[in-house]
């Protein structure tokens, strides 16, 4: 008798709403479809590529939103276009994670303890894409031993109060057999105080939570089973209703799921979860200020794409999309700002005013204007 082959699956996870990097992002032009990190290659382009190595193309999905299908597929990440699918509606990432099984039991012909998910994310930026492989097959391998759920911390390098952080004993041993270590995880925090976040990184024994995930479909199902009841449920019932082509049947289950996130709806309340550590150089990037790290910096701490001018001017982020040749951009006595410039918007702003720029946004859809 024949034990049945493990099928690996990437899922990247690619919604938005382009709020955050306006005006260079748009609705139908969300921060993953933006070249960011890279000048010729989008953050979505970059993260299939890194995990092609270790899951084949045509296992590769990309969840995101209805209005972003058509932008993606055009996008030409190499992901066949079939493989971009939509949630129904937002249900935050309990929702996508919950569809994207879902969608995994109803293509594959495999019973789910041999479907692995691998989940990563559209919007990071990683700096040793082989480490990173490494990474990712060790906690595939942990998974496939069967009966727990992963997750990818980052040891981190600042006390940074943006992020959640993942906890583990100060006597952790890695369950790993090969060079990279993985943990139990003792616990999941939230985004921390300032004072809290220092004696996290202090402690050595926290790290910052990637959002990246890796299970069996069926060990998923068997902590939901335990915490989520109800949410357990609707993946088997969309699974099912997929199966037979009633994509109405497998809407109207889904608009019915909590709006919740996976840490809060699962993670911090799952009882065999293990941390694989990253020893690779990793960032989010979440709004513009990330690009202080990013991107290279002239002698003042000043970040510059399309050659702007900058005269007297410190830790600086100026950003001429359409290019010098075309517009040209100039700054003059300024510290810690933020320029963007597009061929149809302008954004300034203080860098520690960043995540305000969605307020810009609402206002321009308040106002019925076209930019955005």
């Amino acid at each position: 008798m024949t034990t049945p082959q493990t099928i690996r699956v990437g899922v990247i996870m690619a919604g938005g709403s382009g709020e955050r990097f306006w005006p260079l992002s748009r609705r139908l032009r969300p921060k993953q479809l933006l070249c960011l990190t890279s000048p010729d290659r989008t953050l979505l382009a970059e993260a299939v590529s890194r995990v092609a190595p270790v899951v084949p193309p045509k296992d590769i999905y990309i969840v995101t939103g209805r209005h972003l299908v058509d932008p993606i597929r055009e996008a030409g990440t190499g992901v066949p276009p079939e493989n971009v699918i939509a949630e129904p509606c937002k249900r935050n990432t309990s929702g996508a994670l919950a569809y994207a099984a879902a969608c995994m039991m109803a293509r594959y012909d495999a019973a789910p303890q041999n479907i692995t998910m691998a989940i990563t994310t559209a919007d990071h930026e990683i700096g040793d894409a082989e480490r990173f492989q490494q990474t990712v097959a060790a906690a595939l391998d942990v998974v496939e031993r069967g009966g727990v759920l992963a997750t990818l911390g980052v040891a981190p390098t600042r006390a940074e109060t943006g992020y959640g952080y993942i906890q583990i004993a100060e006597d952790a041993r890695s369950v790993s057999e090969g060079d990279v270590a993985i943990y139990p995880v003792t616990a999941f925090h939230e985004k921390p105080n300032r004072e809290v976040a220092e004696g996290f990184v202090s402690s050595g024994r926290y790290f910052w939570n990637s959002g990246m995930f890796f299970w069996r479909i069926s060990d998923f199902l068997d902590e939901l089973d335990r915490v989520r009841p109800a949410l357990a449920m609707a993946v088997r019932d969309m699974a099912e209703a997929a199966k037979e082509g009633d994509e109405l049947g497998v809407h109207k289950i889904f608009e019915k799921l909590e709006d919740i996130s996976i840490d809060y709806a699962l993670m911090e309340h799952a009882r065999r979860v293990v941390m694989a550590r990253a020893e690779f150089p990793w960032d989010d990037i979440g709004a513009w200020p990330a690009l202080n790290r990013t991107m290279a910096r002239d002698s003042r701490g000043n970040a510059g794409r399309g050659e702007p001018v900058l005269i007297d001017c410190d830790n600086c982020i100026v950003y001429n999309e359409p290019g010098s040749g075309k517009v040209a951009v100039g700054v003059v006595g300024c510290e810690d700002l933020i320029v963007v410039v597009t061929s149809d918007g302008v954004l300034v702003a203080p860098k520690d005013r960043a995540q305000d720029v969605r307020l810009v946004v609402a206002e321009l859809k308040a106002r019925g204007t076209g930019q955005v």
